[in-house]
């Protein structure tokens, strides 16, 4: 069974604590288009570009690249980048490692961050992102004394300044509201990494310490879906990963998801999809 490709993060240097890199987009270009091939992180993945153009697919939703775009993946995300030579902006990667931290309200900005995986800024408020990053990049070529320290904390206010980035930027969220996110944000994070061998609902709801109403409640509140939609929804997300990144066999897909009877797990993915798993991959691929 072949796994969907982990491209690995390029540090320059050891770090004690997780690794965390990031490089000037136009020290990447080697005199040609940056291509990248269908491919998931286990890191999250920062890409601002200042300016520049290109397409950025991620989990198979295409995105144009264009001046003062921002893009902030979460772990277990697929996505291919094209982008244009001479494109300028930062690109940052780090691990649940370098930035793990015990505070609640830390480790909520970085969910929340990460699961808006697209930006399109006005210039004054990329002009904030672009020198919270410069600074980071300073801090990691000089090396000096107490650097990871200091891009630590600029990458929390590199997440605060990003989360504020909406329709209404000033609204403040009331504290049922922050809880039924917070929950809901963990669920998701549940879904992208325990998906293949959890499938009820019940099982999540234990792991959050909720009742299946309780959680019913917080996804209907949140995006209008039951858990069960949801979790049918990341099956078929995972299903594509494989079909479009692997030659993987679909009977193989089907036992790596949990699923032993392969002509269910088929089924399964026509009745979401329309397509049979086989048809779904000539068509897109």
């Amino acid at each position: 069974m072949e796994k969907i490709p982990i491209r690995d993060i390029r540090t320059t240097s050891g770090q004690p604590f997780g690794r965390c890199s990031i490089r000037r987009l136009q020290d990447i270009f080697e005199g040609k288009d940056m291509l990248h091939a269908l491919h998931r992180h286990n890191f999250f993945f920062i890409l601002a570009v200042s300016q520049g153009e290109g397409v950025h697919e991620i989990d198979f939703t295409p995105y144009q690249v264009s001046d003062r775009s921002v893009f902030f993946l979460r772990p277990g995300q697929v996505h291919r980048l094209q982008l244009k030579m001479g494109s300028t902006g930062y690109l940052m990667e780090f691990d649940q490692e370098f930035c793990g931290s015990k505070d609640q309200a830390t480790a909520q900005r970085l969910r929340k961050a990460s699961g808006k995986n697209f930006c399109q800024l006005e210039a004054s408020r990329f002009d904030k992102l672009d020198g919270i990053l410069a600074n980071i990049f300073e801090e990691y070529t000089s090396n000096q004394d107490g650097y990871l320290e200091v891009i630590k904390a600029s990458l929390e206010i590199l997440c605060i300044a990003y989360n504020r980035q909406s329709p209404d930027p000033g609204q403040l969220t009331n504290n049922g509201n922050l809880y039924t996110q917070e929950r809901f944000e963990e669920l998701l994070e549940l879904l992208e990494t325990r998906i293949s061998e959890l499938k009820n609902v019940s099982q999540y709801a234990d792991l959050l310490n909720l009742s299946p109403y309780q959680l019913n409640a917080i996804t209907k509140a949140s995006v209008g879906k039951t858990v069960a939609q949801l979790i049918d929804e990341h099956i078929i997300l995972e299903a594509k990963r494989y079909l479009l990144a692997t030659p993987n066999q679909v009977k193989d897909i089907a036992w790596d998801l949990g699923y032993e009877d392969v002509s269910y797990f088929i089924r399964f993915f026509k009745k979401h999809t329309g397509l049979t798993p086989d048809a779904f991959r000539k068509n897109f691929r």
